[in-house]
């Protein structure tokens, strides 16, 4: 008999961070690999945040916090939610944790009951499936292909709704595609859901300032009629280049917000006490590097974008946030790389990317939708530059 839970076989290991640290022991064993696979921003976590963190040391603030976040950073949070969103929360509408998938992870354990349906739109992060099945939920995929955008058709929404129907989770901007959902697109699917009360909406805000040109952010929880049964998670990861802090937070319905401090209780307790003041300084300091580092990651998808649409058998989507894009490889498909490997699928094809060219990326069949693969532009302009080469000599060298 196997040690092993059966919850646990359920479910597979991270496949995006099982592409880095494949990247990461190739390049340790010294070959030439360019990692597109990390969804991290490459730029450094700006001064007056780590000035904050090293204050906090000095200081002494070491110790335990209250469970579900600092009041300093609830109020901080709540200061966010109204400046840029509109929204206003209470503190005991607030909750902190170990990064914004602990967050998610512990909406789905505090909520999720054996039977119970949560509808994830694909491609999704590939973590949102195996975390309802953790909880003893059941995924519901609705594919959003590359037709409609990679968006939610309402018309299709609508068909996947059941009286077992928990949750819905939206991610916009999207990771793995970049799609934005605009306010029209959020009004639309804010009808559906109106008329099916039963359903909670766990919004993923996360890539809320990685957008481009003249897109306006809007998040549900501003639809009136459903703030109620919105819970908006948001992080510090992205906008502020500290992925490594581990803060997330998100704002929802009282009931929830308790109840995942429960979870939290018995599991990791309190964030990094240094951590949540860093975050505190984060989103009440300056912001203006924001607009100035999305205006980086701009350049870079103009650049990728076009370069994946001049090679023979690569489309690409333009997005419109996040700092991804997730071209199709179908019309490569059936043909033969120089090791005589027949790429058959995504798999195979990023398999043999990096073992003949060296550039690591993801497939798309990990985010839920076959024949595409995903890369993530957040690295140099010199390194995007000579990844584009070799992918695209890799691709025109298939017979």
């Amino acid at each position: 008999m196997s040690i092993v839970s059966n919850n646990l076989k359920r479910i597979k290991p991270s496949p995006t961070i099982a592409v880095t640290q494949k990247a990461k022991e190739l390049k340790a064993s010294g070959k030439d690999i360019i990692g597109l696979g990390a969804g991290e921003p490459d730029f450094d976590t700006p001064e007056n945040i780590k000035q904050a963190a090293i204050k906090a040391i000095k200081d002494g603030d070491t110790k335990y916090t209250v469970v579900d976040g600092t009041p300093s950073l609830k109020e901080a949070i709540i200061k966010k939610f109204k400046r840029e969103n509109n929204l206003v929360y209470q503190i005991d509408q607030i909750t902190v944790g170990t990064g914004g998938k602990q967050v998610i992870y512990n909406a789905m354990m505090a909520t999720l009951n054996e039977g119970d349906e949560v509808i994830i739109p694909a491609p999704y992060w590939v973590s949102y499936p195996d975390i309802v099945l953790l909880a003893g939920g059941t995924p519901i995929i609705l594919e959003c292909n590359e037709k409609q955008g990679f968006k939610i058709n309402p018309k299709e929404l609508e068909k996947s709704i059941t009286k077992k129907t928990k949750w819905i989770i939206l991610n916009s901007p999207s990771n793995p595609t970049g799609a934005c959902y605009s306010e029209d697109n959020v009004r639309e699917i804010a009808k559906i859901l109106e008329n099916h009360p039963h359903i909670y909406i766990l919004s993923d805000d996360i890539y809320e300032h990685v957008i481009y040109g003249d897109f306006k952010f809007f998040t549900i929880a501003q639809v009136d009629s459903l703030k109620d049964r919105v819970l908006t998670m948001n992080g510090v990861s992205k906008a502020y280049s500290m992925t490594g802090w581990r803060i997330g937070y998100a704002a929802g319905p009282q009931e929830i917000i308790k109840a995942i401090a429960k979870i939290q209780s018995q599991s990791t307790t309190n964030p990094s006490s240094i951590s949540q003041a860093a975050a505190v300084e984060a989103l009440n300091g300056i912001q203006n590097f924001i607009k100035e580092r999305s205006s980086s990651f701009q350049e870079r998808r103009d650049f990728v974008v076009k370069a994946l649409n001049e090679i023979k058998g690569i489309e690409c989507l333009n997005p419109g946030g996040a700092f991804y894009v997730f071209p199709s490889c179908k019309g490569l498909m059936g043909k033969k790389d120089k090791k005589g490997k027949v790429i058959k699928t995504d798999t195979d094809f990023v398999q043999s990317l990096l073992e003949n060219n060296g550039i690591a990326v993801v497939q798309g069949s990990a985010f839920g939708l076959e024949g595409f693969f995903r890369i993530s532009y957040a690295t140099s302009m010199e390194n995007l530059k000579k990844a584009m080469e070799r992918i695209k000599s890799f691709c025109e060298n298939l017979t």
